[in-house]
C-alpha cells in the first residue's frame, strides 16, 4: 500500500500562483474595456470616475459611436500612475 503525504501550505501556495498566472493571462487577452469593464475593474461609479480622472488628458480613451473604449493595458498603466499620485498627495 502507498501513503502520500502532502504539505497543504505548499500546495495552497502553488495553487494560488497558478491561479494568479491564469488570471493575468486572461486579463492580457482583453484588448479593450468599455465603460462597464472600467467601472468593474476600478470598483468606482461612473460619476466618481468622471470626477477623479476621466477628463485627465493622460487618460487613454476613444469614443466609438456612443460607446467609450479604453485600451486595457494602457488604462492599467495610467491607473497605476494615478493611484500613486493620489497616494502621495494624501501624505
Amino acid at each position: 500500500m502507498f501513503e502520500i503525504k502532502v504539505n497543504e501550505e505548499e500546495l495552497k501556495e502553488l495553487y494560488l500562483k497558478i491561479l494568479r498566472e491564469h488570471i493575468e493571462k486572461i486579463e492580457q487577452e482583453t484588448t479593450f474595456w468599455d465603460s462597464k469593464d472600467l467601472r468593474k475593474n476600478v470598483r468606482l461609479s461612473w460619476n466618481t470616475i468622471q470626477d477623479q480622472f476621466f477628463f485627465d488628458e493622460r487618460f487613454p480613451k476613444i469614443r466609438v459611436g456612443k460607446k467609450w473604449l479604453f485600451h486595457a493595458a494602457k488604462t492599467r498603466e495610467f491607473l497605476d500612475e494615478w493611484f500613486e499620485e493620489q497616494r502621495m498627495s494624501k501624505k
